[in-house]
């Protein structure tokens, strides 16, 4: 027996998508290892550019197949029909009741959510409040919802939240040195993101390389365009670098990271921008282009830093620096860390930056990490790059939210 299961991630103006045929033996198996074997992707793609007369909708499946057309995506629902409409056409299914659940990545989940939960009008209601802490995403997610359940009304959805895996946080760790009312009137704290990264990342690092260890401490870097970091004890993460909003913490590709409070005023007086402005450049036009002057992709600033480019020397120096420092600190709060672990877009693809990084903490924590290995531990391939010599093995695991979501659905909706 089978079924399955669509993951969906919606942006502000794009629909990521992937189908999954998962079999019942997933449900029952221990590990993610075990468990991703009785998943199989059926389909992928992205709806991109809604709201555009130039929309491009693109379609994969497995052996090559892929398929794009650029069309006007008005709005969200038209971007849900071209996906399903596909599923039909393309033979990946012959009838949408086939689909059996769907699980919609949730960036914010604020206070409220500690794990996945049944999309259900309490968990609407829970989202939309959250808006503002996230407006760019929030919005789309339930607008997402929305075109699924009114196409496929009697599929069971669920929220699967990127915020979920961080509440295990202490409040002394997850609050802000600010007047408590703001908390408790406002909602003002950390929150994190990629906790569905971060909990696959440190359950698969427990089962595969310590299956027999009971107590773990793992430091998961999901440095991508997006980065965040976090610290993993038994299980439970007790630290996160991302903060009220994915703003906080290391450099990343066009945000800032952590930054004095008091530049925001400064700024707006100097520049005669708004903060609404300001804000919108520590996002947008901050961190590795900002700094390059170049590029927000690490490709492009590798390539300048090897031709020796003053600012993308500077950029590189930073961006890991920033992430080094995370690491340090993650060190101390932990203790002890059996495994650092390196995934997303450039921790997985990346060789040189990786090198960089840990070699701003060598000597602090006699991490070495081996050239070969480096070089060719990339482009979705797992393993340890670290020497023999380290005194902290140090693991490249690409990450798999969508198995994640995959999974968190067959269980909430108890397929």
């Amino acid at each position: 027996m089978s079924f399955k299961i669509m993951c969906v991630n919606a942006g502000s103006s794009s629909i990521k998508f992937k189908l999954y045929d998962m079999e019942e033996e997933a449900t029952k198996a221990k590990t993610i290892k075990e468990k991703s074997k009785y998943l199989h992707v059926l389909c992928s793609g992205v709806v991109e550019r809604i709201g555009h007369d130039d929309g491009i909708f693109t379609i994969k499946k497995p052996g090559g197949f892929k398929k794009q057309e650029v069309l006007p995506i008005p709005d969200h629902d038209k971007g849900v029909h071209l996906v399903l409409d596909a599923l039909i056409s393309e033979g990946v299914v012959k009838s949408l009741d086939e689909i059996n659940g769907i699980g919609n990545r949730i960036v914010q989940g604020g206070k409220y959510f500690s794990d996945s939960a049944l999309f259900n009008q309490d968990t609407y209601d829970k989202i939309k409040e959250l808006v503002p802490l996230d407006p760019l995403h929030a919005e789309a997610h339930l607008t997402c919802f929305n075109a699924f359940k009114k196409a496929l009304p009697n599929v069971g959805e669920v929220a699967v939240f990127d915020t979920a895996f961080h509440q295990t946080m202490e409040p002394s760790e997850y609050m802000y040195a600010i007047p408590y009312e703001w908390y408790e009137k406002y909602a003002v704290r950390r929150y994190g993101a990629h906790g569905t990264s971060h909990k696959y990342l440190s359950e698969y690092a427990k089962e595969e390389y310590f299956p027999n260890k009971e107590h773990v401490n793992i430091v998961t870097c999901h440095i991508g365009s997006g980065a965040s970091l976090a610290a993993v004890k038994d299980g439970k993460c007790i630290a996160t670098s991302m903060g009220l909003t994915p703003l906080a913490g290391v450099m990343m590709g066009t945000r800032t990271g952590d930054i004095d409070p008091s530049c925001m005023p400064y700024l707006c007086h100097c520049t005669g921008l708004s903060a609404d402005q300001v804000y919108d450049i520590y996002n947008h036009k901050s961190g590795l282009l900002g700094i390059s002057g170049i590029s927000n992709d690490t490709r492009d600033v590798e390539a300048a830093y090897l031709k020796g480019d003053p600012r993308a020397i500077l950029a590189m120096e930073m961006y890991t620096s920033r992430i080094a420092d995370y690491i340090m600190m993650y060190y101390g709060k932990l203790g002890h860390v059996d495994m650092f672990v390196c995934s997303a877009g450039v921790f997985e693809n990346a060789p040189l930056f990786r090198a960089k990084t840990f070699a701003k903490v060598k000597e602090a924590l006699g991490i070495t990490i081996d050239e070969k290995k480096n070089e060719e531990t990339r482009l979705g391939k797992e393993g340890i790059i670290s020497g023999d010599d380290s005194r902290i093995p140090v693991a490249v695991i690409p990450t798999d939210e969508e198995l994640m979501i995959a999974l968190d659905t067959a269980r909430i909706l108890k397929l």
